[in-house]
């Protein structure tokens, strides 16, 4: 298991609730927001994700309330305070518990659905972008067979290569000064899903039939 930037390890979750307070649509929009364009008020984020004001706050304080973003910095003005992203990675393992896997899957689906509907219209766009942007969004799919300590490996080799880009730019999260220019917000989403137990081989002749 990788650690994040402040020696910590992804966050993992053992209450069912924390990860029901994650899948939902609106409170991804508002994480992605912030993630993009930095800390904001409820009012400003209303304005750039379509929802009321008081919606959001809702929302915020309901993802507050479970570590995914705080609230107010020095330069709050009155009772407008800024709400911020809490960067930290999060992990979420295969769990025994009935109701923990249950908000597991659910919080699973809700990421995956945001992924892929961004991939949707980065593929309606990209032709349409600068050349040296319109290369750089790109699908790898394989199989490969492996044993299962192969595969572990694997997991490890990708979760290091997340992680030295997460420790890039995770300042650059709440401080847009930080960005370089010409940045850009860049998702990366990998999954792996091991096949079932493959059967033992047949010929293609069953005994005493016809070649």
């Amino acid at each position: 298991m990788t650690s994040d930037t402040d020696g910590k390890p992804p966050r993992t979750f053992t209450d069912p609730d924390t990860l029901r307070a994650l899948a939902h649509p609106l409170r991804l929009r508002l994480l992605e927001t912030l993630a993009e364009h930095g800390p904001a008020t409820a009012t400003e984020l209303a304005e750039r994700v379509g929802e009321s004001p008081s919606n959001c706050s809702w929302h915020l304080r309901q993802l507050g309330k479970h570590g995914f973003v705080a609230s107010g910095t020095p330069s709050g003005r009155g009772r407008q305070r800024p709400w911020r992203l809490v960067p930290r990675r999060i992990q979420l393992d295969e769990v025994t518990d009935f109701e923990l896997a249950r908000a597991t899957d659910a919080a699973n689906d809700a990421l995956l659905n945001r992924h892929l509907a961004a991939r949707a219209d980065w593929q309606a766009r990209r032709r349409l972008e600068p050349e040296h942007w319109r290369d750089l969004g790109f699908t790898s799919q394989s199989i490969f067979w492996l044993t299962a300590d192969e595969a572990a490996a694997l997991k490890r080799d990708l979760e290091e290569l997340v992680e030295r880009y997460f420790k890039l730019t995770v300042d650059r999260y709440d401080n847009p000064e930080a960005r370089p220019e010409g940045s850009r917000p860049v998702r990366f989403v990998a999954w792996s899903a091991p096949g079932p137990e493959p059967t033992a081989s047949r010929t293609d002749t069953q005994e005493g039939g016809d070649a």
